[in-house]
């Protein structure tokens, strides 16, 4: 640990912090918890950096309970700020990103001597024989082999490792676990394996600049990793549908994740948009809190598989409204979705449904904004890819959800991902 970085306990809670003579740092953190390692690393640093001028601490959550309970601290990690004994601006918690954390470090420091500190950061490089940019199931695969073939492997990613594992409540289809698995459970058996065979990991960064061609990029605007041959497995995002108040309240009672959010509407109704595998396997899963929710759909028959429509059918918190579109979600408090219009595609009638939120399964986009426009890419905007999952750019791979292919699941990812490190492997001769 940095010695500009002092642990402490409850015991020495007042003297440390609300006590201290200049703004203090605290960072709860807990053990066998990757977004308190993947912070820990940032969170040192920044504290070499400001320590001169602010104090930075620690303190250990599962061993101080009594005072995260009263402080309201339910995850690690979590990042507070406190000035003069009182507790300021927010907090950050899970993946924290070292540009939030300095953000909030400048507020404190004002921005002339921020500015002085910015201009001390010394950039630096770091070189590897691949490069990983995406830890999903096909990153992690690709990892986990290269690393085994004494490849230096880093991989990268804007989040936590696993992607939309994370965020999925339950896989039923991965061989090997004949009972249904918690996603975030298989994305940290994946992530465990890939440490174990020697992967580095770069989690919850900012790619500020890349360049493919010259394989290369740069993150959070301070390292600057230079590869070999790299794998792009940033896999995809849920889709927007482009109506009217979508981006307004998106997060504001407007989800496109039912694991994340599904919780805050114990009792409530929400509508669905959408009638694929997603659309309905998440309304099963909101069913467990919602007492009502209205699926919205634009054909007159569902897309998911017969059985999550069996179940559907039969759950009778679930109505359906077919051939019928959104065409604006509404708030009467201007603060949160509380309605959503809808258009009968038949009669172009309109129809108000009134509720506390709305989810959109709409289908999924490639992640590409990290990168210029070098791809060859098929006509939905994914990666074109050859037999070895080899790209138009010279020694750049896609794997997994974001590469052109007929489907997109786990087990295919991690195909790719096999594939993908395979033949880099025969390349680089290891």
């Amino acid at each position: 640990m940095s010695t500009n970085v002092v642990e402490i306990d409850a015991a020495v809670w007042e003297q440390e912090v609300l006590r201290a003579e200049r703004p203090v740092v605290v960072d709860f953190y807990s053990t066998e918890c990757p977004p308190c390692e993947a912070l820990a690393p940032k969170f040192e640093a920044l504290a070499e950096l400001y320590g001169n001028d602010l104090k930075f601490v620690k303190i250990f959550r599962q061993g101080n309970k009594e005072i995260a309970e009263r402080l309201h601290v339910t995850s690690s990690p979590t990042v507070l700020f406190y000035v003069n004994g009182d507790r300021i601006g927010g907090q950050f918690n899970g993946a924290v990103k070292r540009a939030d954390v300095q953000a909030q470090l400048d507020v404190l420091v004002g921005p002339e001597r921020a500015k002085e500190l910015h201009n001390k950061t010394l950039p630096y490089d770091t070189t590897c024989d691949v490069l990983i940019i995406g830890a999903g199931p096909a990153g992690l695969t690709a990892g986990i082999y290269t690393s085994q073939a004494k490849l230096d492997t880093i991989v990268v990613d804007r989040g936590m490792a696993g992607g939309n594992l994370n965020i999925t409540h339950s896989v039923s289809n991965f061989p090997g676990f004949p009972k249904p698995q918690a996603g975030f459970m298989l994305a940290h058996y994946m992530s465990e394996h890939a440490k174990e065979a020697g992967v580095k990991f770069r989690q919850a960064v900012d790619i500020t600049a890349s360049d493919l061609v010259e394989k290369w990029i740069r993150i959070d605007d301070i390292e600057t990793i230079h590869a070999k041959k790299v794998i792009v497995a940033t896999g995809t995002s849920p889709r927007p549908i482009g109506v009217e108040g979508e981006m307004t309240y998106r997060g504001k009672g407007i989800s496109y994740c039912a694991t994340c959010d599904a919780k805050y509407y114990e009792g409530k109704h929400v509508v669905v948009i959408g009638g694929g595998n997603s659309a309905i396997e998440e309304s099963l899963f909101i069913a467990k809190f919602a007492s009502k929710i209205t699926i919205v759909h634009q054909f007159d028959t569902l897309q998911a598989n017969k059985q999550a429509q069996e179940a559907a059918f039969a759950e009778p918190k679930i109505s359906f409204l077919f051939k019928h579109e959104p065409r604006e979600f509404t708030s009467s408090n201007g603060l949160t979705v509380d309605g959503v219009d809808v258009e009968d595609l038949q009669t172009k009638e309109r129809k108000h449904i009134v509720c506390d939120g709305a989810f959109i399964f709409a289908g999924m986009q490639p992640n590409l904004d990290l990168f210029d426009a070098r791809f060859a890419l098929d006509e939905w905007g994914y990666v074109k890819v050859d037999e070895d999952v080899r790209t138009s750019i010279k020694d750049v791979f896609a794997a997994g959800d974001v590469r052109s292919k007929r489907y997109r699941q786990m087990t295919t990812a991690v195909s790719d991902g096999t594939i993908a490190a395979m033949a880099l492997v025969r390349e680089l001769g290891a």
